[in-house]
């Protein structure tokens, strides 16, 4: 009997083997499957945090503090630079015809330095019109520049935000980009208009000063507003604030020695 019951023994031990092995092989393609999915995960990831990084350092760079704008020059006409979709203003706008069509004069001190200026009123009407409106009615009036780039070809200073943050404004944006350089050249002294990226009517009190020749590529809604130029000043403001740097050796960000707007004038 015991003979006769050694095959079937075997079989049945031979089925067993068979079934562990199978086992240990799903196991094994199951953990295999698992890694790879958990690479291919791992993989998107990185990918997206890498996507959102570049996506807020463009939308910093080319929104609320500041892409610099050059000033009016033969080159640049005075008309509004085509954008890429139809918008409007939003609140309370100053109507077009503060500008006046003429030049204004002006100055401002940051910190000790005085800055002398002028705003173009017939290149940049909506630009200046609400430049000149917020300048008469005090809104800049210790505002500070929370923004400063020491970048080689990208040198620009940038005032205006009642926040400090780059996301403040009067209560109103507006548009459309006007007397933007077609080359996309600022240069030096050159005062404009910052907005957000790709959106051509969300200006409101923020501008930046070029205290070195910048050139600032065109995006999806158009260059720069240029609003007028710094006529003295120039070498002050680089010598006592934008020479210093950004705050902790940066080359974009809070300048290192604080700078608050105070003495504007306008006519």
């Amino acid at each position: 009997m015991a003979s006769n019951n050694r095959p079937d023994r075997e079989t049945r031990e031979a089925r067993q083997r068979l079934r562990a092995y199978q086992a240990r092989q799903k196991v094994h393609q199951h953990r295999v499957t698992r890694r790879r999915r958990d690479n291919i995960i791992a993989s998107i990831v990185v990918v997206a945090v890498a996507v959102i990084a570049v996506g807020a350092q463009l939308a910093y760079f080319n929104g609320g503090p500041g892409t610099p704008v050059a000033e009016p020059s033969a080159s640049a006409t005075p008309t509004p630079t085509p954008t890429a979709a139809a918008g409007e203003n939003s609140g309370d706008v100053p109507p077009v015809s503060v500008a006046e069509d003429r030049s204004w004069t002006g100055s401002m001190k940051l910190n000790d330095v005085t800055l002398g200026f002028t705003l173009d009123g017939a290149a940049a009407p909506q630009g200046v019109a609400s430049t000149v409106s917020l300048i008469e009615s005090g809104f800049y009036e210790g505002v500070t520049c929370h923004r400063l780039t020491t970048g080689e070809g990208f040198e620009v200073l940038q005032c205006g935000d009642p926040e400090g943050t780059g996301a403040g404004g009067p209560g109103y944006s507006y548009g459309p980009i006007e007397n933007a350089p077609a080359d996309g050249v600022y240069p030096a002294g050159t005062i404009a208009m910052a907005r957000q990226g790709g959106n051509a009517y969300s200006m409101g009190s923020q501008f930046f000063i070029v205290y070195g020749d910048t050139t600032i590529p065109a995006d999806a809604a158009g260059g720069y507003t240029v609003i007028g130029t710094v006529t003295g000043g120039l070498d002050e403001l680089k010598s006592q604030i934008t020479s210093k740097g950004v705050e902790g050796g940066a080359s974009d960000g809070k300048p290192a020695v604080p700078v608050t707007m105070s003495d504007l004038t306008v006519k």
